[in-house]
C-alpha cells in the first residue's frame, strides 16, 4: 500500500473512531443508562459498513495507481522503441549512402576484357535502287536503255575505325553497274586518315567527300532519287583524292570545307602537273541554310605531254529553308571552261535547281524539283536542258525509304552526259522514267 492510500485509510478510521467515542463523552456519568442491545448492534454495523467503504476506496485508488504506472511503463517502452527505430533508420541511411562506393569498388575489381580492334570499329552501308520503266528518244526515235528493269544505282559499304580521340580512319567501297561494259564495277570511294584537332579543324588525307556536292545532297534530301544539280550534269563530283580540311567555327553558325585534290574524281586517282582546289563557306541560322563555294583547276587533264589551254572554274551558291514539316531551296552554278581544259575554244555554262518537299506525316511526304541548265553558252548557245521530277515518298522506318516518282529530262540542240546517261539529239532528245525508287542503310 502506498503512502497516499495509507493516509486516506487512516483518515477514514479516525472519523469512525470519533463517531464511536463522541456519544460516550457527551452524557454525564450520573445520568448514564444502559443502552439497548439493538442500538449497539446498529452502531457496529455502521462501523463495519464504513470500514468496507474505506477498503473499497483504498482498493480503487490502488488500482488506479497501478494502471497509471502501467501506462507510464508502456509510454517509456514506446519511447525506447522509437529511439531504437530512429537509430536503426540512421544506420540504414548511412549504409545506403555507402552502397554506390561499394558498387564502384566491386565493378572496378572486375577484370576488364582485353580490348580488340572491333571495339572501336563500325561497319555501315547504303544502297540506292529502283524498279522503273524508261522511255528514251533521240529526235523522236526510241533508243536504249528504253524498257523495264531493276537497277542498283549505288551500293556503299564503309568501315570506320577510331584509334583515339584525335585519329581515325575510313574506307568506303562503291559498287555500280556499268552499261558501257555490261558489268558491275567496284571502286574505292573513300579511303582516308582523319585527324580531328578540334571542332574547328578536321583534316583528312586520302579520298573523301568534297566540299560542295555532299553538302547540297544533305540539304536536298532525295539523293536516292536523283543526283544534285552539278553532279547530275557532270559539272562536279562528290569525292576526290587529296588533302581535305573542314570544321565549324565557334558558335556553330558558320562552317567551312576546303580540299586540294587531283581533280579527276575518286574513280581515277592520277598524277598531273598540278592540283585543283575546291571550297565552301556555309551558314546555318536557325532553319535557314546559306552557302557559297567554288572550284579552280585542270581536272587532272594537264599531264606530261598533254598541254592545257584553260583552267576549269566553277561558282556555286545555295539557299534553303529546312523545317521538320517542309523544305524549300534553290541551287545555282556558273562554270567556265569546265569541258574545255585541253581545247583551244573557250566556253561557259550555268544553271539552277529549285526543289521542295512537304511532310504530311513523319512517314509520308511529297516532293518535286526542277533544273534548268545551259551547258554550252558560248559554243552552242541554243543548247538547253530541262529536267523535273515529282514523287511521293514513304519511310516505314528510319533506315528504309521508298518513292513513287516520275521524272523527265529534255535536251534541245545537242547532247549532254548526265547521271541518267547521254540525253539529246540533233534537235531534241527526251528521257522519261516512272516507277519505284528506294534506299536502305545501316
Amino acid at each position: 500500500m502506498t503512502k497516499k492510500t495509507s493516509l486516506l485509510a487512516g483518515a477514514a478510521l479516525s472519523v469512525v473512531t470519533m463517531c464511536v467515542s463522541a456519544p460516550a463523552q457527551a452524557a454525564p456519568a450520573r445520568h448514564a443508562r444502559v443502552r439497548a442491545p439493538n442500538a449497539v448492534q446498529t452502531q457496529a454495523a455502521e462501523i463495519r459498513a464504513l470500514r468496507d467503504q474505506v477498503q473499497a476506496l483504498t482498493d480503487r485508488l490502488n488500482a488506479q495507481e497501478a494502471a497509471q504506472q502501467q501506462v507510464q511503463q508502456q509510454a517509456a517502452q514506446a519511447q525506447a522503441t522509437a529511439q531504437a527505430v530512429q537509430e536503426a533508420q540512421a544506420s540504414a541511411d548511412n549504409d545506403i549512402q555507402t552502397i554506390p562506393d561499394q558498387v564502384n569498388l566491386a565493378v572496378a575489381a572486375i577484370p576488364k576484357p582485353k580490348k580488340s580492334w572491333a571495339d572501336n570499329t563500325t561497319v555501315s552501308g547504303r544502297m540506292y535502287y529502283d524498279l522503273t520503266s524508261v522511255e528514251q528518244k533521240r529526235d523522236g526515235v526510241k533508243i536504249a536503255p528504253s524498257g523495264v528493269g531493276f537497277d542498283i544505282k549505288r551500293f556503299y559499304v564503309g568501315v570506320d575505325h577510331k584509334f583515339n580521340d584525335t585519329f581515325s580512319a575510313n574506307i568506303t567501297t562503291d559498287f555500280q553497274y556499268s552499261s558501257a561494259i555490261s558489268a558491275t564495277e567496284l571502286y574505292i570511294k573513300k579511303a582516308y586518315l582523319q585527324a580531328k584537332v578540334s571542332d574547328a579543324l578536321v583534316v583528312r588525307l586520302g579520298s573523301t567527300d568534297l566540299p560542295w556536292v555532299p553538302y547540297a545532297e544533305d540539304i536536298y534530301g532525295f539523293r536516292y532519287v536523283e543526283n544534285t544539280l552539278i553532279d547530275r550534269d557532270k559539272f562536279g563530283t562528290s569525292a576526290d583524292w587529296g588533302v581535305h580540311a573542314s570544321g565549324a567555327l565557334p558558335g556553330g553558325i558558320v562552317s567551312y570545307a576546303v580540299a586540294v585534290i587531283d581533280g579527276a574524281g575518286y574513280k581515277a586517282p592520277l598524277r598531273s602537273k598540278g592540283m585543283d582546289v575546291e571550297g565552301r563557306v556555309s551558314a546555318k541560322i536557325d532553319k535557314i541554310n546559306l552557302a557559297v563555294g567554288g572550284y579552280a583547276g585542270k581536272l587532272g587533264k594537264e599531264s606530261q605531254g598533254i598541254p592545257s589551254f584553260h583552267t576549269a572554274k566553277r561558282f556555286n551558291a545555295l539557299a534553303a529553308y529546312v523545317d521538320p514539316k517542309f523544305r524549300v531551296g534553290a541551287e545555282y552554278f556558273a562554270a567556265k571552261d569546265w569541258n574545255n581544259v585541253t581545247t583551244v575554244a573557250s566556253d561557259k555554262a550555268d544553271g539552277y535547281s529549285v526543289f521542295g518537299s512537304y511532310n504530311f506525316t513523319d512517314k509520308i511526304s511529297v516532293f518535286g524539283r526542277y533544273d534548268w541548265v545551259k551547258p554550252n553558252k558560248t559554243t552552242v548557245s541554243a543548247k538547253k536542258d530541262d529536267y523535273f521530277n515529282l514523287g511521293v515518298s514513304y519511310t516505314p522506318t528510319k533506315i528504309v525509304d521508298f518513292a513513287l516518282v516520275y521524272k523527265r529530262d529534255e535536251l534541245e540542240n545537242g547532247t549532254l552526259s548526265t547521271s541518267n546517261g547521254t540525253i539529246g539529239g540533233v534537235n531534241k532528245g527526251t528521257y522519261d522514267e516512272v516507277g519505284l525508287w528506294g534506299q536502305f542503310r545501316w
